[in-house]
């Protein structure tokens, strides 16, 4: 246990009497990322072991790696129906139920961390995504952010936005959508599958993450040109899914306690994403032969045109996504007031 951990579990349990954690909690949690796996991985075990500390161990969560329990991305309904209390994972994982989710995991050309975050508590952007999930006998809890992902590796230099025709390539949520406008034939596989897949030539490319994730996928190895910006990812939010149930039963202290660890989990993931990639960017291309490059201009603007088509068509045909889209784009319009007189550009 670090200190950090150990003494933000002895302010508040100090603070609480003896008995607000009355009853012993064990809960089975699935994971869809490989605990070996930096930040996204590896924060499972730190959200998991802070939330013993500051329940002065009341609650034990079980950490099952992706498939000791469920196929990595297979975990909604099960969470849902309570066959497992909880889930570390994300909402793009369970778009699939509901495009609206997925305005809750990443946005092309969206927010930073900092701004994404405002909408989730102050813009009511967690209202909307609970009022989602309670329909399921749902519950979540914004756990982490991912810092900007790159636009993927790829085994020829990307010149145009026609390169994209007839590409197989992975990727993620709302970004795949606006490449199959542009003739691409998206995938969205599991954390662990896409190596292979790239490997066997079952997919042409792959997006996956940032690079100090990407570095330990090795992906590097078959499709050395690294392109950026994440253009489809400039942050990236991944939740906690419980069961309601499982969490109503909860004393008012444990409940707060999860909040409070995953709160100290966004915040030590953001020092992650952004103190964590220039080495690994150094090492990809020093050691592992990787050659970095930028989308041309002419590429990004296609994918925003793009991008512009997919989101009129999601509102048209999904009420929820519309809604959520309303308070999304509100925000972000009256936030860039105080963006752009703040923040130097």
């Amino acid at each position: 246990m670090t200190i950090s951990k150990f003494l933000a579990g002895t302010v508040l349990a100090a603070a609480l009497p003896v008995s607000a954690f009355a009853e012993d909690v064990t809960w089975k949690m699935h994971s869809a990322y490989a605990g070996t796996l930096p930040i996204n991985g590896t924060g499972a075990e730190e959200f998991v072991d802070r939330v013993a500390v500051l329940t002065d161990g009341s609650m034990t969560l079980r950490h099952f790696e992706p498939g000791a329990l469920l196929p990595a991305l297979d975990y909604y309904d099960a969470v849902s129906e309570g066959s497992i209390d909880m889930a570390w994972g994300g909402p793009a994982f369970y778009a699939s139920k509901n495009s609206a989710y997925m305005l809750f995991a990443s946005v092309p050309f969206g927010p930073d961390a900092v701004e994404y975050l405002a909408w989730l508590k102050h813009g009511g952007g967690n209202e909307r995504w609970q009022e989602l999930l309670a329909k399921d006998n749902l519950v979540s809890i914004p756990c982490t952010i991912v810092a900007p992902e790159a636009a993927g590796w790829f085994r020829k230099e990307i010149t145009s936005a026609d390169d994209f025709k007839d590409m197989k390539i992975r990727f993620l949520g709302f970004g795949g959508r606006v490449l199959q406008k542009l003739g691409a034939s998206p995938q969205l596989l599991a954390p662990g599958d896409i190596y292979t897949a790239l490997e066997m030539g079952t997919i042409d490319a792959t997006e996956f993450a940032m690079p100090v994730q990407d570095e330990k996928m090795g992906f590097f190895e078959i499709a050395n040109n690294y392109y950026f910006p994440g253009w489809h990812q400039q942050s990236t939010i991944l939740d906690v899914l419980i069961h309601k149930p499982s969490y109503d039963a909860l004393t008012d202290q444990q409940k707060a306690s999860m909040h409070a660890a995953c709160d100290a989990q966004i915040v030590k993931s953001i020092a992650d994403g952004e103190a964590l990639n220039f080495p690994a960017m150094k090492r990809l291309t020093e050691e592992n032969g990787a050659t970095l490059h930028e989308l041309d201009p002419t590429i990004l603007d296609s994918f925003r045109s793009a991008w512009d088509e997919v989101r009129g068509e999601e509102a048209a045909a999904n009420p929820d996504f519309a809604r959520v889209w309303e308070s999304f784009s509100a925000f972000r319009q009256d936030y860039a007031t105080w963006k752009e007189k703040a923040y130097l550009p």
